[in-house]
């Protein structure tokens, strides 16, 4: 096959795992605590998705970099962005306070959220390396 052809597909999976993604911890903010989730599913789930949704988004961005390198630069900035919360102004504490501003940055520091992080890039690294072994299989 073409590379640039297997590169369009790849990129075109990357990206559907991100909507994807993003459509569950959406969900799963929204309607968690109607369907009787804890809060602990309902915030570290979350907080498992963002980290997956950052692994997506970057592979889909550098297709031809190594997945164990996306992995790497997904867990800097999860950090990086988790970090970012113990620096407060006006203006980016109000952005904060809007949902976009909560769902891209989050609204309080917790050591706890990185752990999450790293969970759901672990998770999202796992499953880029084996769904292409079943894809090829099919």
């Amino acid at each position: 096959m073409d590379k640039s052809i297997r590169v369009r597909r790849r990129r075109g999976a990357l990206i559907l795992a991100f909507v994807l993604t993003i459509t569950c911890g959406l969900a799963l903010r929204h309607f968690g605590y109607a369907a009787g989730l804890s809060f602990a599913v309902v915030k570290y789930g979350g907080s498992i998705l963002w980290g997956t949704m950052v692994y997506w988004l970057l592979a889909a961005i550098f297709v031809d970099v190594r997945r164990d390198g996306i992995a790497l630069a997904a867990l800097i900035l999860a950090v990086g962005v988790e970090l970012f919360r113990l620096w407060h102004t006006p203006a980016l504490d109000a952005f904060r306070l809007t949902n976009a501003g909560a769902l891209l940055l989050g609204r309080v520091f917790s050591p706890w959220n990185i752990l999450a992080y790293a969970a759901g890039i672990a998770a999202a690294l796992l499953l880029d390396w084996a769904l292409p072994v079943r894809q090829r299989r099919a």
